[in-house]
């Protein structure tokens, strides 16, 4: 499913080097994947957000960075990282194909939730239960 590196491609994300323009949203999975397995995920929430945040106010979008969806995506990208046997990132992908999916938190958030102004700055809890 991919070939690209990311260890590198996470270390210009980390040091907020990365060009966000051609960064797909295969390669926000990547590189939080990285995140997830460099640090513990206290550390990778803390590292990630604070370079996109960085990375989407250097690209001049800094109302793009939405705090929850953030942290709900890595929390569900590391539950997935431990549940999903794999040796590679293109397995693991290929094993969790729902995970590109744009309207996936819409399983645990309504819209409104999701993309309030609370949203963006604050983790909100879910207002959806995924039964």
């Amino acid at each position: 499913m991919t070939d690209r590196d990311y260890r590198i491609l996470a270390d210009r994300f980390e040091a907020e080097t990365l060009d966000a323009s051609g960064f797909s949203h295969l390669d926000h999975i990547g590189v939080a994947c990285q995140m997830l397995q460099r640090y513990d995920f206290l550390d990778a929430a803390r590292t990630y957000s604070r370079a996109l945040r960085g990375i989407a106010s250097k690209a001049g979008a800094p109302d793009k960075f939405n705090l929850t969806v953030t942290l709900a995506f890595l929390s569900l990208l590391s539950e997935r990282m431990a549940s999903t046997p794999h040796q590679t990132f293109g397995e693991f992908m290929e094993k969790n194909t729902d995970l590109m999916s744009r309207s996936l938190m819409g399983n645990w958030y309504s819209p409104d939730r999701l993309n309030s102004k609370n949203a963006r700055t604050v983790f909100l809890m879910p207002d959806r239960c995924n039964a």
